[in-house]
């Protein structure tokens, strides 16, 4: 028999029974985006919930996450907390859900407030018009020497992960899809391997190189030639699997 279990304890009883609720019913309200996992906005009690709900693990990792591994949502929820508490930008932490039997593990859930954003890193590689775009670009490379230098090593650092806001006069930037992580110190080739998945332009490659330089006091010439290197590799690799992914549907 499934039984469902809400992670959070400072959470209300009656918001608690809510949110329940709401996750048993899951699949009969509109819209969602995502294909592994979904991701639905879905107003209770005054607040925007951005809950997302991830795929329903193989066999193996029905097991491994019952007994022996942390869930993706239990991740995205300590991580997101952990985040705050360093000081770094993530829309706030409202719980985690698990749906387990006694041997299997089967959905889960994680719930966040949704955040509106002006636009995310994504969009600064297909527009290069936007206004205060290197402002922008550079701002963004500081706020990932910030992560670095907070022992935090995102490893999903790519595009559509990183939210940006502007306040005033300024950019705010946060981090979503947050189940890997790791936390210590980074040497000089992880912190410049961190950014190898965000674009395939050079010139970005450029600025966030000379940022990273002024913010590091490295030589722009060590970060350009091994953030660009870094950036190469990953797109070979990225491409030789979706051609290996290709052959193997024809077949």
């Amino acid at each position: 028999m499934k039984e469902i279990k809400v992670f959070n304890k400072d959470l209300k009883d009656d918001f608690k029974k809510e949110l329940t609720n709401l996750i048993h019913n899951f699949d009969t309200f509109e819209g969602g985006v995502g294909k592994r996992n979904i991701i639905k906005i879905i107003p209770i009690e005054g607040l925007s919930l951005n809950i997302k709900a991830f795929k329903i693990p193989n066999v193996v990792n029905k097991i491994v996450y019952n007994f022996f591994r942390k869930s993706k949502a239990q991740r995205s929820f300590e991580y997101a907390n952990k985040l705050m508490d360093l000081g770094v930008g993530t829309p706030k932490p409202i719980a985690y859900i698990e749906f387990k039997s006694s041997f299997f593990f089967n959905k889960s859930f994680y719930v966040s407030e949704q955040l509106d954003c002006d636009m995310t890193y994504r969009e600064l590689t297909k527009d290069f018009n936007i206004p205060d775009y290197d402002a922008i670009l550079r701002a963004f490379t500081r706020f990932t020497y910030g992560l670095h230098e907070k022992g935090i090593h995102f490893l999903d650092h790519s595009p559509g992960n990183t939210l940006i806001k502007k306040i005033g006069n300024s950019y705010q930037f946060y981090l979503v899809d947050l189940n890997r992580m790791e936390f210590g110190p980074l040497d000089f080739e992880t912190r410049i391997k961190n950014f190898a998945r965000l674009t395939t332009h050079k010139s970005m490659v450029e600025t966030m190189s000379d940022e990273y330089a002024k913010c590091s006091g490295k030589a722009y010439n060590t970060i350009f030639n091994l953030m660009w290197q870094e950036t190469q590799a990953f797109q070979e690799k990225f491409h030789r699997k979706k051609r290996l992914k290709q052959k193997l549907l024809k077949k």
